[in-house]
This record gives structure tokens, C-alpha cells and sequence, in this order.
């Protein structure tokens, strides 16, 4: 029968085994298992942190609770694409039409006859966004009231105009401040 001791000084004496060099081997394992430990509870902590977030995102819902909310923020998220894309070509025919609705204004009261007063009498110019529109003129005297237009077009009018229609005109134009 062969015993450890003497088995292990057969070994040594071979120079297989220095009992030097394996107390080394031993702390070096034992650094390395040290490390491997703290790794360990390293991860540890950052399974659990992650846990934790998991644990706040899902707010104690079950994984198919969870995945019907996503599901409807999906067909959400899809619906308002679908509702804004309407939106766009609504905005954008109503901008269309509204090119050519008036929405240049000037207007000017005035006395046609000095012996009147009040200023009954006034020049009301409609422009759209292209400054094409027209001047309303009424004048206002003791035997009635007569009404007349001009056509303006690209801002401009084939027509002299009176010194009001012209004030009307150059206020729709943004040209003069009433």
C-alpha cells in the first residue's frame, strides 16, 4: 500500500511537484476564484438592476397585458399616420382655394360732397392673394346713391381711379396703413 506523503515525495523527488511552485498555484488559483467571485457579484447586481427596469416598464403586467398595449400603440401610431396624411391634402386644397378668396381689405370714407356730411360715401377694395379683386365705390349725394366697381388685376386697375379708390386700393396692398 502506498501512502499520499510518500507517494507525493516520489513525485517531488522526480521533479514533477516542487511544493514551491504549488503554493503558488494555489494563490493564483485563489486570486482567480476571487475575481471570478466579484465578477459574479458584479453581474449579480446588474441582473437585478435590469430586473428592476423590467419590473417599472412592464408596471405589473403580465407579458400578454403588455404585448395588447404595444399592439395598440402600433394600430394608434398607424391611425394618426393615416389621419395626418388626410390632414395634409385637406390643408392643402383649402390653401389652394383659399388663393383666390378675398382677403386683402381697404377701405376709405369720404365726404363726395362737401355740403353732406358724415362721410356716407366710401371706396372698399377686395384682393385675393394675387391682388386680383375689385373696388367698390359709393358715392352718396341729396338725390341718392350711386354704385360702381373696378376690376383690378395683378394689384393694378385699366381704369384711373379716383384718389380714394386709389388710398383703397394702396391700403389692401398693405402699401399704406389706414
Amino acid at each position: 500500500m502506498i501512502r499520499f506523503g510518500s507517494t507525493f515525495r516520489n513525485l517531488s523527488s522526480f521533479g514533477i511537484f516542487n511544493i514551491g511552485s504549488l503554493v503558488y498555484i494555489l494563490l493564483a488559483l485563489g486570486v482567480l476564484v476571487l475575481i471570478l467571485l466579484l465578477l459574479v457579484i458584479l453581474l449579480y447586481g446588474k441582473v437585478n438592476q435590469q430586473r428592476k427596469r423590467l419590473d417599472s416598464f412592464t408596471m405589473g403586467n403580465d407579458g400578454k397585458t403588455l404585448e395588447q398595449d404595444i399592439i395598440s400603440i402600433i394600430e394608434d401610431n398607424k391611425f394618426l399616420k393615416i389621419n395626418t396624411e388626410s390632414n395634409q391634402r385637406e390643408l392643402k386644397a383649402l390653401s389652394k382655394r383659399l388663393e383666390y378668396a378675398y382677403q386683402k381689405v381697404g377701405l376709405v370714407k369720404y365726404d363726395a360732397f362737401h355740403q353732406m356730411g358724415g362721410q356716407l360715401s366710401f371706396s372698399l377694395c377686395l384682393l385675393d392673394e394675387r391682388d386680383n379683386g375689385f373696388i367698390i365705390n359709393s358715392v352718396h349725394s341729396t338725390e341718392g346713391c350711386y354704385v360702381y366697381t373696378k376690376e383690378i388685376k395683378a394689384g393694378t386697375s385699366a381704369l384711373d381711379l379716383g384718389d380714394e379708390e386709389a388710398e383703397a386700393l394702396e391700403i389692401a396692398l398693405g402699401e399704406k396703413i389706414n
